[in-house]
């Protein structure tokens, strides 16, 4: 049994008899999608390459969300990256609003540094939410994911 389960246990354990056991469920679900989220948001992570042609290459894998923006943000150095970034998301999944204002300031931060930044693989919607990095989006319509983010502005 994993550590931070047998810590739940406890927890919910010691909460039903110091209070009762609907604070006990409750304070239990939240601790563990806490602990959820940041098992997932410790998966985000890329592979790094400069190809023939100079360009530097971000490939992602794992989702990008709330939990997943600060290990997102230390991946990139548009500072000693070359002229010309491309981040390609075929493995990786913006999951929430946190993820598109990531890739916006992701973009500012580039086009501050005066480097040319492009995504790849974004969704139909990534690339309809993006304020800032919208424009520089490669749009591929076979290769592109269609899946929904969880977002007021399409309600």
């Amino acid at each position: 049994m994993p550590l931070a389960d047998t810590l739940i246990a406890i927890l919910v354990a010691a909460v039903t008899v110091i209070s009762d056991l609907a604070i006990a469920v409750i304070i239990g679900v939240i601790v563990s999608a806490l602990v959820f989220a940041w098992e997932h948001a410790k998966q985000l992570g890329a592979k790094a390459f400069i190809d023939e042609k100079g360009v530097k290459v971000y490939e992602m894998r794992g989702p990008l969300f709330f939990g997943s923006i600060h290990a997102f943000n230390t991946l990139f150095d548009p500072r000693n990256d070359p002229d010309e970034v491309v981040v390609d998301f075929y493995d990786s999944r913006v999951v929430d609003h946190s993820g598109l204002e990531a890739i916006d300031a992701l973009a500012e931060r580039y086009l501050r540094a005066g480097k040319s930044l492009h995504f790849k693989h974004l969704s139909a919607e990534c690339r309809s939410l993006l304020d800032k990095a919208g424009d520089l989006v490669e749009v591929n319509l076979l290769e592109d994911p269609t899946y929904r983010v969880a977002d007021d502005r399409l309600a």
